[in-house]
């Protein structure tokens, strides 16, 4: 049975603890707001981009003289997963969560007998996929450490690297995962093909509508679908900006709950060693006593 002395020193100990992780939900709350304002915010334009894309594409994806991000290189042999998580960990299974669902396409893709590359975005996925699948990881893994908030520039910077990749016949299919944002303690990994380019067809809002376009609509998906890549890569990780901190704050605020449970279990324990210790010391000055009067 522990001391007296180290269960205060637990109960210090604990409380301690408390104050941190109540300080870092806190920031991860007032962190929470801006990157989850951002990442609404981007849901439009990136939903825009793809209706505009959608309208272009529709009879195109077939063209022979079609863009290769659109029509694809005619296999799927290939694969690169680009796995977006974040640079640190203490935010529950949010990054699991996307490592988990890249893990089950890896093996999948590996029983298929395709050829698998990872490029993982944020220090955490690379470390849980570096002992099984380290073998499969692409030279320069990508990493934000010591930025604060996401930017186009760093979606630009995976972007260059998943298309001069594509460009110069490395893969044939590019996947990117990451984790939608739909609460503080809702989550949702997501697997989205990039290359060659998703674009659901949507029908014209007039039965016979036509549209001309200038230039051809070849050189517009050939400007575009670039962009489109960008967009959707910055979508995702302002997404994942926003997943982290909600992750992140409900972990702490049950991390405090917890601590605080273990505080007053430790206090009890404390008092009723106290009263036992002292109930003790009582007996066996009485016992002097009556030993000295007898």
């Amino acid at each position: 049975m522990p001391s007296l002395k180290d269960l205060k020193v637990r109960i210090n100990s604990v409380k301690s603890t408390r104050k941190i992780t109540k300080a870092m939900q806190m920031v991860a709350a007032a962190k929470l707001r801006r990157a989850q304002e951002a990442a609404e915010a981007s849901r439009p334009y990136a939903s825009r981009m793809t209706a505009v894309l959608s309208n272009i594409a529709s009879g195109n994806r077939d063209n022979p003289e079609a863009p290769t991000l659109l029509r694809g290189t005619g296999e799927d042999n290939r694969h690169l997963l680009v796995v977006c998580t974040a640079e640190r960990g203490l935010c529950g299974g949010f990054n699991s969560s996307i490592v988990r669902r890249a893990r089950v396409d890896i093996i999948r893709l590996l029983a298929e007998g395709k050829d698998v590359k990872i490029l993982c975005v944020g220090r955490k996925g690379r470390e849980q996929l570096r002992r099984d699948y380290e073998h499969l990881f692409v030279e320069n893994q990508i990493a934000f450490e010591g930025i604060k908030r996401i930017s186009y520039a760093q979606a630009e910077q995976v972007a260059s690297r998943v298309l001069g990749s594509f460009a110069n016949g490395e893969y044939d299919i590019i996947t990117l995962y990451y984790a939608e944002f739909k609460s503080v303690i809702a989550q949702e990994p997501q697997a989205l093909q990039i290359i060659p380019a998703t674009i659901e067809e949507v029908e014209n809002e007039g039965s016979n509508a036509s549209y001309e376009y200038e230039p051809d609509e070849t050189a517009l998906l050939t400007e575009l679908l670039p962009k489109n890549i960008t967009v959707q890569i910055f979508r995702a990780l302002l997404e994942n900006a926003a997943s982290e901190q909600g992750a992140r704050m409900s972990a702490m605020d049950n991390a405090t709950r917890n601590a605080g449970d273990m505080v007053d279990k430790l206090t009890l324990q404390y008092n009723r060693s106290r009263q036992a210790s002292i109930t003790s010391e009582l007996i066996e000055i009485i016992s002097g006593a009556e030993a000295l009067n007898g």
